[in-house]
C-alpha cells in the first residue's frame, strides 16, 4: 500500500487593504503612546529652523496682531467728519508718519502723510490711498473720491488677539505656520523629533549607480527612490546599504538596525522565493504580524517588529522589490505610519472623484492602484505601462487611482483620483476644524 500523498500547503487568504490601515493604526498608536516601545519625544528648535516639524504645544500669543490700528494704504490719514466740513474737499499736512514711526494725535481740520503699516494716529478714522488724491500748489491735499469711516485701517488685534491660540500641537509647519509664530513673537518651538527611519534594500543583483553594471546585474533605483521619500516627509533617514542574500547577513543587518531606529523599511527579499530571506530573518529576530495583500501593485509586503537589547521594538515594514510596487506602497502603508511616529494624527489620504480619460476594461480580483496624470482639462490620463517594474509610471504621474476589486473603467467615469502630493502630506491637504 503506497503511502499518502502529502496535503497541499495552505495559503493564508490576502488581506485587503482597509483591514491593513486598522492593524497598522492600531499597532502603531499603541506603539507611541505613554509606555509604549517609543514614547514620543521632545525638543526645543529655533522657529526660523522648525519647517516640516509637527509641533508638540500649543502656542498661543501674548501679543495683539498687528499691536496698534495701522494703515493698509500708502496715503493720508483723516477725520471724515473734518473733510465733509471742507468746503473745497481739501485739508492741510500736519505730520508725516511712516512705518515703525508713532504720529502725534491728529490735529483738527487737517490730514496725515502715511505710509503702510505705520499706526494710525489718534483722531483719525479713515485713510485714503494716495490714488485718490491730489496735492495742488498750495501744498493742502484735495480728495478726489467719497470717503467711508474706518476705509484701509487695519484694526488692533485684526488678525491675532492677546491670549488667542494661534497653533496646536500635530501641526505640521509650514511656511505660513512659521510665520504665525514669529508674528507673535514665538521664537522657539517645541516639536516632536523626527522619526529615525533606516532604509536597507536586499538582492545580489543589485549595482549602485556608477558602478559597472555586470550580467544579470540591475541598477538600484529603491533605495534613491525610498531614501527620498522618507526625506520628503520630514523623517530622518538612515541609508544602511544592500544586504546579501544570505539569512545570517539579513538578521545582523535587521537586529543592528533596530538599535538606533524606529523604523527599519526595506525593499526586495520578502516574496516567497529560496533566495528571499527577509521573512524569516524577521521571525527569527521579531515577529510578523501581517504579510500578502490583496492589492496590485503591492502584494508582497510585510509588517512586523524587530526586538531590540532592551526588550523593546523597532517597526519593520518589508516592501516588494519590484519598483513601481515599492513606491506605491511607501505611500500607503508607510507614510501614514511615519505620521504618526513624527506626531501627527493617523491620517489617509482622501480621494477626489473625476472624470477618466482612460478605459480599463479589464479589472483585478485585487485592488488596483494605477498611475496618472491631470490633464488641461481636468481629466486623469493613464500611463499606458502599468507593471510593478515600471518606475517611469511614477516619475510621470502626479496622483494614483484607486480601483475597487472587479472594478472597470469607461472614458467619462468619475474614478477615485489621489494625488501625490496628498498621499506625502495627507494632513496638509484636508480641511481643518
Amino acid at each position: 500500500m503506497s503511502a499518502a500523498a502529502p496535503a497541499p500547503k495552505a495559503f493564508k487568504p490576502l488581506m485587503p487593504l482597509t483591514e491593513a490601515w486598522e492593524a497598522l493604526r492600531e499597532a502603531v498608536q499603541a506603539h507611541v503612546a505613554p509606555g509604549g516601545d517609543l514614547g514620543l519625544k521632545l525638543e526645543q528648535v529655533d522657529s526660523f529652523e522648525a519647517l516640516g516639524r509637527v509641533l508638540a504645544q500649543t502656542v498661543t500669543s501674548g501679543v495683539d496682531v498687528p499691536p496698534l490700528d495701522n494703515s493698509a494704504m500708502d496715503g493720508y490719514a483723516l477725520r471724515v467728519a473734518d473733510l465733509a466740513a471742507s468746503s473745497d474737499g481739501a485739508l492741510p499736512l500736519s505730520q508725516r508718519i511712516a512705518a515703525g514711526q508713532v504720529g502725534q494725535d491728529l490735529q483738527a481740520g487737517t490730514c496725515a502723510r502715511i505710509f503702510t503699516g505705520a499706526p494710525v494716529p489718534e483722531g483719525a478714522d479713515a485713510v485714503v490711498m494716495q490714488e485718490h488724491t491730489e496735492v495742488p500748489a498750495d501744498g493742502r491735499v484735495r480728495f478726489t473720491q467719497p470717503v467711508k469711516l474706518g476705509q484701509n485701517i487695519r484694526r488692533r488685534g485684526e488678525d491675532i488677539a492677546v491670549g488667542q491660540t494661534v497653533l496646536t500641537p500635530g501641526l505640521r509647519l509650514q511656511a505660513a505656520s512659521l510665520g504665525v509664530a514669529a508674528s507673535v513673537g514665538c521664537a522657539h518651538l517645541s516639536v516632536f523629533q523626527r522619526p529615525r527611519v533606516a532604509v536597507l534594500t536586499t538582492g545580489n543583483e543589485l549595482v549602485m549607480p556608477g558602478q559597472p553594471l555586470p550580467p544579470g546585474a540591475i541598477y538600484n533605483s529603491n533605495r534613491h527612490t525610498l531614501r527620498g521619500l522618507v526625506q520628503a516627509t520630514g523623517a530622518s533617514s538612515s541609508d544602511l546599504g544592500i544586504i546579501p542574500d544570505s539569512l545570517q547577513a539579513t538578521r545582523a543587518a535587521l537586529r543592528q538596525a533596530a538599535q538606533q531606529h524606529d523604523l527599519i523599511i526595506t525593499s526586495g527579499g520578502v516574496s516567497v522565493g529560496e533566495e528571499d530571506h527577509l521573512r524569516a530573518a524577521v521571525e527569527a529576530e521579531g515577529g510578523l504580524q501581517f504579510w500578502a495583500l490583496a492589492i496590485k501593485p503591492g502584494k508582497p509586503f510585510v509588517f512586523g517588529w524587530i526586538g531590540r537589547e532592551d526588550g523593546s521594538r523597532c517597526l519593520y515594514m518589508g516592501l516588494p522589490g519590484n519598483p513601481a510596487a515599492s513606491f506605491v506602497t511607501f505611500l500607503l502603508l508607510v507614510r501614514p505610519v511615519l505620521g504618526v511616529l513624527a506626531g501627527e494624527a493617523w491620517a489617509l489620504p482622501q480621494p477626489l472623484m473625476l472624470p477618466a480619460e482612460f478605459e480599463w476594461p479589464r479589472a483585478d480580483k485585487r485592488r488596483e492602484f494605477v498611475r496618472v496624470r491631470l490633464n488641461a482639462q481636468g481629466q486623469v490620463c493613464l500611463y499606458p505601462h502599468q507593471g510593478s517594474g515600471v518606475l517611469t509610471s511614477a516619475a510621470w504621474a502626479d496622483g494614483l487611482v484607486d480601483l475597487a476589486p472587479g472594478q472597470t473603467v469607461a472614458k467619462g467615469d468619475r474614478v477615485a483620483y489621489l494625488p501625490l502630493a496628498q498621499c506625502l502630506h495627507p494632513l496638509a491637504t484636508q480641511c481643518q476644524d
